[in-house]
């Protein structure tokens, strides 16, 4: 039975109520971190390398010094170590936080950091495909502007804090993000896929939306689908009400199927298709117990 007492600070494990995370921190008061969220099947974390490389890239990106751990490889280890301790078997999601440590006021004292990792059971072992489509409107209050920032996972988070406000408000399940020039860019937190006969779309790191690493193993299984990649060009709205099919991925749900945009009907058998060569390739060791 899962228990999840502990986290993971700085190579520590620590009970919850004695992290001792100051109030000073730089993550708090300035957004001035980064983290990346990760889905394990019992131990097995997937596509850590991946997160791994992002989270390193974007350390470099704010001028972070990466600690040992992280630039090694060990805090693999360490995560699994919690795993175990909070009895963590099944599904499971992990966030790792990074941020940099107290000091200064816009200006750090130091490019020193401190990591955090935290564990939450989920139902999905296994990725699944949601049985209920999703329904998907747009957020137009707020663009998202496209600088070195836009393809991170920043601590700064209030483009989507807001983006979820309003789906809340208009009861949709999650609304589409777009750029300062009005082109599409993600969702709330997913990345975004439309598929037209053979072609698939999704919008162009250059437009803004996070390297996602579920939208990194998409790519992966459309080339070996034989699927015509078009992930260079702007999409825009109108691109959404003229195709078959849409879906959402991220690093928790795998891939999620959108039902309804405006007056828009999608069908799902290339997500159900996606999903299942997900699946495959990413736990035939568990499935086949080696």
């Amino acid at each position: 039975m899962a228990v999840n007492s502990f986290i993971l600070f700085n190579g520590e494990y620590l009970r919850h109520e004695e992290s001792g995370i100051s109030y000073k921190n730089r993550s708090f008061y300035y957004g001035d971190g980064l983290f990346e969220t990760m889905h394990a099947n019992g131990t097995e974390i997937q596509f850590f390398d991946d997160h791994i490389v992002r989270l390193k890239y974007g350390m470099e990106i704010l001028k972070m010094e990466i600690p040992a751990s992280i630039k090694n490889g060990f805090i693999k280890k360490e995560i699994i170590k919690l795993l175990h301790k909070n009895k963590l078997y099944q599904g499971v999601r992990i966030r790792l936080s990074v941020f940099r440590n107290d000091g200064g006021k816009y200006t750090p004292v130091t490019n020193t950091v401190s990591y955090l990792v935290e564990t939450e059971f989920i139902e999905n072992a296994f990725y699944e495909l949601n049985q209920k489509g999703i329904i998907l409107g747009t957020y137009h209050d707020i663009k998202k502007p496209v600088n070195l920032f836009s393809n991170l996972k920043t601590s700064n988070s209030l483009l989507y804090v807001m983006a979820g406000i309003y789906a809340k408000e208009k009861k949709i399940d999650d609304c589409i993000i777009l750029n300062e020039k009005g082109f599409v860019t993600e969702t709330i937190s997913s990345n975004i896929f439309l598929i037209q006969g053979n072609n698939i779309l999704t919008p162009p790191l250059t437009d803004g939306p996070v390297a996602g690493i579920m939208r990194k193993q998409t790519l992966r299984i459309a080339d070996s689908l034989k699927y015509r990649i078009h992930n260079e060009i702007p999409v825009t709205e109108e691109h959404l009400l003229s195709a078959e099919e849409v879906f959402i991925t991220n690093s928790i749900s795998g891939i999620k199927w959108v039902l309804a945009f405006k007056e828009k009907r999608y069908f799902n058998s290339t997500a159900k298709l996606f999903i299942d060569k997900l699946n495959e390739l990413t736990f035939k060791k568990i499935q086949h117990g080696n």
